[in-house]
């Protein structure tokens, strides 16, 4: 599916709900994510802060979790927003997370238009840089790049 061909409007529509269960009581900035999985299924998450604030999580950290928790799978397309439900970009950490789930194709919804991860985040490191047989966790899902 091209990226002129999607319905981006209704992936914001569901970042714009995960939004609204944000727990954001400390910078009053609640985030909402969205995005759609090879499967066909929609996931989302929202940021959840925490009095200890480096403890905080990422919008992009429950999309994640809620992506593995049903399933798995390869994310194709994303969109990020905020409390009033404009366009954002993901933090540099968070370009990094969704490129283990999504790789360099995945198509991220940004203010400046649709753009391949590849842009967003060029030269990314990822499960191919390390090696077989290197200590430490390896990708648990398929098709990982």
């Amino acid at each position: 599916m091209t990226a002129a061909a999607f319905d981006w409007e209704a992936l914001r529509a569901r970042a714009r709900e995960a939004m609204s269960h944000a727990y954001a009581p400390y910078s009053g900035f609640p985030v909402g994510v969205a995005a759609l999985v090879d499967d066909g299924r929609t996931v989302t998450g929202c940021n959840v802060e925490n009095a200890s604030y480096g403890l905080g999580l990422c919008a992009e950290c429950g999309l994640v979790s809620h992506l593995q928790a049903t399933g798995g799978g390869r994310l194709t397309h994303f969109t990020c927003v905020d409390g009033r439900g404009e366009l954002l970009v993901p933090c540099g950490r968070c370009r990094q997370l969704l490129y283990e789930f999504g790789g360099a194709d995945l198509l991220l919804d940004t203010p400046a238009g649709v753009l391949p991860l590849s842009e967003m985040l060029p030269q990314a490191f990822g499960p191919g840089h390390l090696r077989p047989g290197s200590p430490g966790p390896r990708p648990a899902h398929p098709g990982s790049p």
